[in-house]
């Protein structure tokens, strides 16, 4: 019986020596790698590091405008007549009096002629009556049909003459002409458009709608900003909102003037336009590329120095408010001056070493530019 025992024995006996040394050996190799690997130096990340910039940042909301002149008309023909004379030269400037179109009217001047001759033989008849009733050869009544006739000649020329005038259109003040398709010899019916005429001035309107919440707040002489092509922004001030709000829509709208003419878009032509919502509040500024988005909502991460003196990414969850070119205004989460990493923060996380990168000449005149903007 003790034979049968001392086979299995030993056989227990060998795996369990095999066993512990196997466990000793892979316990020696643990602290071998943890030996090795605390002795190499720890990865670091290379990113971009920008400097938090404190600003004075105004919300705004952005409304479709439409670019209007002071003074814009359109030119027709009140009475029917025969084109004689044209000066309708597309995109030209005419001053204010100056002849665009000329209908015929030679019959208008010949009856002007026949007016003036029986105006001065009433005048004439007008004076003999007057010289026979101081000599009682004449009554009072026949001396005030002379008169009453006089006054009907000079009426009859005066009405002829505006005839005669409103046969010629002439431009009501400085402006430029619009496209014409108007020719001499061509018969015009009453109302007919000519052309459009508009003014030349040192300022344009630019009107737009916004909500009637917004609208309530707006006062006559607040700064907008609008954007024309390639986002120029061009100042604009508030002339005036209207007394009465869309009940459709709940817009009201409401114009502004802008002074710089040169860069406004001409009459017509479709804007941005950006308006202020409330007072400015101070906020910070930091590059687009530093913005992380995460499940639990955004975060940079502050580059921060520990206690060896290293610098090392920490999350910060930040409350983002607009964005404005390449920057964008955090309203919480974040001071001026702290240290945030931007080109290259996708790399990185909680507590990971990070290495600043020197940026080249170019990126760092580019950096400059962007900091300094108010």
């Amino acid at each position: 019986m003790k034979r049968r025992w001392i086979a299995p024995a030993v056989l227990v006996g060998v795996v369990v020596m095999a066993g512990s040394a196997l466990a000793a050996w892979k316990h020696a190799s643990l602290a071998e790698a943890d030996a090795l690997a605390a002795s190499q130096p720890e990865p670091a990340e290379l990113v971009a590091i920008a400097v938090a910039q404190q600003r004075q940042h105004s919300r705004t909301t952005t409304s479709i405008g439409t670019v209007v002149a002071l003074r814009s008309i359109s030119v027709r023909n009140e009475l029917p007549g025969t084109v004689k004379q044209v000066s309708l030269v597309p995109g030209q400037i005419v001053e204010a009096g100056t002849v665009l179109v000329a209908l015929d009217v030679s019959v208008e001047q010949a009856e002007l002629r026949a007016l003036e001759a029986q105006a001065e033989l009433a005048r004439t008849q007008f004076a003999r009556m007057q010289r026979m009733s101081e000599q009682r050869a004449a009554s009072e009544m026949e001396v005030d049909t002379a008169r009453a006739e006089r006054e009907v000649s000079l009426a009859q020329i005066e009405k002829t003459r505006a005839v005669i005038a409103r046969k010629t259109i002439r431009a009501p003040f400085r402006s430029r002409v619009g496209i014409a398709d108007v020719h001499p010899g061509q018969y015009l019916n009453e109302g007919s458009l000519l052309t459009t005429l508009q003014g030349v001035d040192d300022s344009v309107y630019v009107d737009f709608t916004v909500a009637q919440q917004v609208a309530a707040a707006l006062r006559p002489g607040t700064s907008v900003a609008v954007l024309t092509t390639g986002d120029h922004a061009i100042e604009a001030h508030i002339l005036a909102i209207d007394a009465k709000v869309d009940p459709t829509t709940r817009n009201a709208m409401v114009r502004a003037r802008v002074r710089d003419v040169e860069s406004a878009p001409t009459p017509g032509a479709s804007v941005r336009v950006q308006v202020p919502l409330g007072t400015p509040t101070v906020a910070v500024a930091i590059p687009a590329s530093a913005l992380r988005k995460g499940p639990s909502g955004d975060h940079v991460f502050v580059v921060e120095q520990d206690e060896k003196g290293d610098m090392r990414a920490r999350t910060r969850a930040v409350t983002v408010d607009a964005m404005t070119g390449d920057e964008i205004v955090v309203t919480a989460g974040l001071s001026a001056g702290e240290r945030v990493a931007a080109s290259g923060s996708f790399k990185l996380r909680e507590a990971a070493l990070v290495v600043a990168a020197t940026p080249s000449p170019a990126v760092a005149a580019n950096t400059v530019a962007t900091t300094t903007l108010q």
